[in-house]
């Protein structure tokens, strides 16, 4: 029950993150609106392994979790607008701080959805 829990919070969590962007208007350009719209269906595979609810078949969230998560690395190291978050701070030291926020900030979500693809 308590694993149930943490997986129905994680959810709501990522969930009110992408909606206050959103309503802040940052997903402005093509990507980050890909972006976002990848992210919906990640969470709706999240949504189904959570619920125990078969949506659509596995083979579908196969792909799903290898192109997601893929296009999740791309973004984040490449096309990700950070603004004047890593102003003065080198190449190295920023990806290792971006790797490390992605395992634990996204981490769990590819976690869940390779339990539902697999």
């Amino acid at each position: 029950m308590f694993v149930n829990m943490f997986w129905t919070i994680y959810l709501g969590i990522l969930g009110a993150v992408a909606i206050g962007y959103l309503i802040k208007g940052k997903y402005k350009t093509f990507p980050a609106k890909l972006d976002f719209v990848i992210s919906i269906i990640t969470w709706i595979g999240l949504f189904g392994y959570v619920s125990n609810i078969q949506i659509i078949n596995t083979s579908l969230w196969q792909i799903v979790f290898f192109g997601a998560l893929f296009w999740d690395l791309i973004y984040s190291f490449f096309l990700a607008d950070y603004g004047e978050e890593f102003e003065g701070v080198s190449p190295p030291v920023k990806y290792i701080i971006i790797a490390v926020v992605f395992v634990l900030l996204l981490g769990p979500l590819y976690f869940g959805l390779y339990k539902y693809a697999f």
